[in-house]
């Protein structure tokens, strides 16, 4: 039954003292590359991890009441395969795996009703004494974006996992499409992260432009890395030779906020061209390349913030955008 009892606005509020990761997961090798990094980022008695699906609504599941029942009841249980199951199930099997994670867990399973589909949404949450959280969710929605934009509401979350490529659902798409990556990094008010061959490798690539965000970026990038235990490089791009000197005083600055928070940047460099043609040939070297945000929202981040977003869209290597 739906849990309409709850209060959302009180779990919402207790849940901001803790750090939540959500991961998208398609059944994709890079989306359990995700599931990775948010069991490394996420491995702190603070954390708690959702791993989601999202699938169309109604996909081909329309049928007569008791057949319903039986199907819901049936996935509830995992006795039924029914999409986005198997995956979840594969991404809890991972996560498990960790060591420290070798505790009991208390499973609570809800569901709430969706109007014009049978099954609508169904999580299975799992707790420890730790009071820290594994929750599986399948989710209906009209489109991928969508769905993992209203399950950002249901929150909130401090980081959002999409592997690049997958088919999701009954959708037959990358995850990096205008209509999904793109449309949550433009919208989502926390950090995400687009996975590409995602390996701890030579760490950040925190890319700076001296700016206000740029300085934030720099500040939570160094937060991720240090729960990471990942290296830490600092980059900034001039237009010509004339800018030099004010990228070498951006990775300067950057380089200040680092060391107040203890950690000794691997490799400090300015680059002359094209910023986001710059970054993304730097970031080859390296597992993610961080570049931060312009503190706009919706049209106005697409417009201002457009190095951020052509470096996610043609870099080879995983990008997250920090906010």
């Amino acid at each position: 039954m739906a849990d309409n009892n709850v209060d959302l606005e009180q779990i919402r509020e207790a849940r901001k003292n803790r750090f939540r990761v959500l991961v998208c997961v398609d059944g994709s090798e890079e989306s359990y590359g995700g599931l990775e990094y948010a069991g490394s980022v996420a491995n702190l008695a603070d954390s708690d991890i959702v791993l989601l699906y999202v699938r169309p609504i109604d996909q081909g599941l329309r049928s007569g009441g008791l057949q319903v029942r039986v199907a819901r009841e049936n996935m509830l249980s995992w006795g039924l395969e029914l999409p986005g199951i198997k995956y979840l199930r594969k991404g809890l099997d991972q996560v498990m795996a960790d060591e420290t994670l070798a505790t009991e867990w208390d499973e609570k399973i809800s569901h709430t009703d969706i109007d014009g589909d049978p099954l609508g949404d169904n999580k299975i949450e799992y707790t420890n004494e730790d009071g820290r959280s594994i929750i599986l969710k399948l989710k209906t929605a009209p489109t991928i974006a969508a769905g993992i934009l209203d399950q950002y509401k249901l929150g909130p979350y401090d980081l959002i996992i999409l592997g690049e490529s997958g088919a999701w659902g009954g959708w037959t798409k990358s995850l990096w499409d205008p209509a999904v990556a793109e449309k949550v990094a433009m919208h989502a008010p926390c950090s995400v992260l687009v996975t590409r061959d995602l390996q701890r490798g030579n760490g950040y690539l925190l890319c700076t432009d001296g700016s206000e965000h740029a300085m934030e970026m720099v500040r939570k990038a160094g937060l991720y890395a240090m729960r990471t235990r990942s290296k830490v490089s600092v980059m900034s791009v001039a237009l010509d030779v004339e800018g030099e000197p004010d990228a070498q005083k951006n990775v300067d600055a950057a380089i200040a906020v680092l060391k107040d928070m203890g950690i000794e940047p691997m490799n400090t460099f300015t680059r002359v061209g094209s910023p986001f043609e710059e970054i993304n040939r730097a970031g080859e070297d390296y597992a993610i390349i961080a570049v931060g945000d312009t503190g706009k929202s919706g049209l106005k981040r697409f417009f201002l913030g457009s190095v951020s977003f052509k470096v996610m869209e043609y870099a080879k290597k995983s990008v997250i955008v920090v906010r």
